[in-house]
């Protein structure tokens, strides 16, 4: 069982979505290094050593003792069609018991940026939340002058929920976040008037 859930793959019309791997390295670097612009306004400061070998290797142990746990989905998004690796996405957080939820966190290259990529690999990650893990609620922040990510996350199902102030550090400051979520049985906005 250990290791099906190490290899945890989720296909999409154009996408793989599978757990970092080792060999995964070169790539994930060089997709950081020339997206680095593009994505550090909206994340938290990269470590001194975010791009060595060792933080990376880190990073597949780590995703595969979440995935084997249950504590976390970390996946990378590899186009099919070429074997390009796009971005990751990452439902974090998984909380048991009563919640039954998960954080939503993702990021792409730049390069790939706005070709529907990111939604097609939300909606896969989400359905597989819902129906997989039987997770009933799943939540996502972004900056509020992200709008790109705001009308993905509107886009996939995410309802806006209200703000959070100081909710990360983003870019080595306290920043407030606008809040999503998506819940497996949304009634929201829904009435039983015929």
């Amino acid at each position: 069982m250990l290791s099906l859930k190490r290899k945890l793959r989720i296909e999409t019309e154009r996408l793989t979505l599978r757990a970092p791997q080792h060999a995964d390295y070169r790539t994930w670097t060089a997709l950081r290094v020339k997206s680095r612009d593009f994505l550090t306004k909206w994340e938290p400061i990269w470590a001194d050593d975010h791009l060595s070998r060792k933080a990376f290797t880190n990073r597949v142990y780590w995703s595969q003792r979440s995935i084997t746990s249950g504590s976390a989905v970390p996946l990378f998004l590899v186009r099919r069609e070429d074997e390009v690796l796009m971005g990751a996405i990452t439902l974090d957080n998984i909380r048991r018991g009563p919640a039954q939820s998960g954080t939503l966190g993702y990021w792409t290259g730049e390069q790939f940026a706005r070709q529907g990529y990111m939604r097609e690999a939300i909606h896969a990650l989400v359905h597989h939340a819902f129906t997989r893990l039987d997770l009933s609620r799943i939540e996502a922040a972004c900056l509020p002058e992200n709008t790109a990510s705001r009308g993905l996350l509107e886009k996939t199902g995410f309802k806006y929920e209200g703000v959070a102030q100081s909710y990360l550090q983003i870019d080595g400051r306290w920043r407030t976040h606008v809040l999503y979520a998506a819940l497996r049985s949304d009634r929201r906005g829904k009435t039983d008037v015929g």
